[in-house]
């Protein structure tokens, strides 16, 4: 292998079938054909191709006439696959009239199949994103409204802060992702364009002295009519003007995918965390010796949240040469062009490897919530401090209250005591006339919940509105 998504062995673990089929160079050729097949069709209805050269395009312009071994040394020779491409079907088209096949690519340019195919490719790829992004919106939905009541401790600095409910952690990440489905649909448009424009990108060589039968009068109308009905055969927007050397689009899709993966990787971290033997609060779902050691039986690793992580940051790392990439030179680059052909591909197959991976830990997710109740318990009721400070200063003062919560939580540590009873036996909160039933309440981590439930509601609502929108 030279990637770990070429390798037999770890390429379901760092890519997927299907977005490898969709990078596949017999998909990017069959691409590289729907292209010149809409051309010939368009140019045919236009008159700027003979009808019959169409007719032959169309029907010779198939993958089963593709020598891939003639194609790849043709390429190593050329530099790019299009020409040999279009060299092998000419010659297909010629069996049948000489001469015909010449009417093949007729007024378009390597990069406006190569620039097309890639948008297509990213159309495909984004389908497969939005799949995977549903499903997790899905699970962390049912997540969030299953939790949303269930303490856990929130942590600052990986200290114990107050009491939040799980509800309310899985809603943040609903809430991001619910943002990001947001950006795939606006992006989308952007995205989703035609590229074909000639070599220099003015069009040209579209024009009715150009053409096999010159009806048309005016050259503008004959080529923005070519470039529209290819456009709408591949079901593409019309370009406003070239963008052979203006690549933006293409960057913003990587670095979508970076901060859509990065989102993936901040409920991967968190998992991991909470899996650890010492805070056992959630953990991934149960497979019969997924994650085990070699040499300790008793160990569950975090695997899928360590190829989460994995697969996020190498998205992250290269988006940045997506955007290297935008750097070209004048109107037909050297060099930055062929960056994007290292990284996108590895780009989208670990995206949507990294997606599926969440997806599945996601719809698994063993929450422990005995193991959150416990953590609460750990601090002797310290947790709750905040809440027990703004009790006691409605009664003798904020900043006495605190320095008297201080001073108990301290005391609570050295002498393993609880909060609570170090607070019924104190003199001076005594003087504050709070009950003990009022003490309790104020030491109830899951009174201390704050805004969680209603904050929980208010992304499930929005969740609801987006789907109905």
């Amino acid at each position: 292998m030279t990637t770990v998504i070429d390798s037999h062995i770890f390429t379901n673990l760092f890519s997927t079938p299907e977005i490898t089929a969709i990078w596949s160079d017999r998909q990017r050729t069959s691409y590289y054909l729907q292209f010149e097949v809409a051309l010939a069709k368009a140019q045919a209805q236009l008159g700027i191709i003979p009808a019959k050269a169409a007719e032959e395009i169309v029907k010779h312009a198939t993958l089963d006439n593709i020598d891939f071994d003639e194609l790849r040394r043709q390429t190593e020779l050329i530099g790019y696959p299009v020409l040999p491409m279009v060299q092998q079907i000419v010659r297909k088209v010629n069996e049948v009239e000489p001469g015909l096949g010449e009417w093949l690519h007729w007024g378009t340019t390597t990069q406006d199949l190569t620039d097309t195919a890639v948008v297509l490719q990213l159309r495909d790829t984004l389908q497969l994103v939005e799949t995977s992004l549903n499903a997790i919106i899905k699970a962390l939905t049912a997540l969030s409204e299953k939790y949303k009541s269930t303490p856990m401790p929130a942590r600052s600095n990986l200290q114990q802060a107050v009491p939040i409910s799980f509800g309310f952690k899985t809603a943040r990440l609903l809430a991001t992702f619910l943002r990001h489905r947001q950006r795939l649909h606006q992006l989308r448009p952007r995205l989703l364009v035609l590229q074909f424009s000639g070599a220099a990108g003015t069009l040209a060589t579209i024009s009715p002295e150009s053409s096999h039968a010159p009806v048309h009068a005016d050259a503008t109308t004959l080529a923005v009519q070519c470039q529209l009905l290819v456009a709408e055969h591949l079901d593409l927007a019309l370009p406003e003007i070239a963008w052979h050397t203006e690549r933006d689009s293409l960057a913003e899709t990587a670095t979508f995918l970076s901060l859509l993966t990065a989102s993936c990787a901040k409920f991967a971290t968190d998992l991991k965390l909470m899996m650890q033997s010492e805070v056992g609060e959630a953990r991934e779902p149960y497979v019969p010796h997924r994650g085990s050691s070699s040499t300790m039986p008793q160990k569950r690793n975090p695997i899928g949240s360590a190829y989460i992580c994995a697969m996020a940051s190498s998205v992250r790392a290269l988006a940045g040469g997506m955007v290297e990439a935008v750097v070209a030179d004048h109107e037909r680059s050297t060099g930055p062009w062929e960056i994007e052909w290292i990284t996108l591909p590895q780009i989208c197959a670990l995206s949507h490897a990294c997606l599926v991976q969440t997806q599945y830990l996601l719809e698994g997710l063993e929450v422990d919530e005995e193991g959150m109740k416990r953590n609460l318990a750990l601090s002797r009721g310290a947790i709750v401090s905040e809440a027990v400070m703004m009790g006691l200063g409605k009664k003798i003062g904020r900043q006495y209250a605190h320095d008297v919560v201080y001073e108990l939580c301290r005391r609570a540590q050295l002498e393993d005591k609880s909060l609570l009873e170090l607070l019924k036996g104190d003199e001076g909160v005594k003087k504050a006339g709070l009950s003990d039933e009022e003490l309790e309440g104020l030491c109830d981590p899951a009174n201390y919940l704050g805004l969680s439930e209603v904050m929980v509601e208010r992304v499930l609502a929005a969740a609801v509105a987006e789907e109905a929108s």
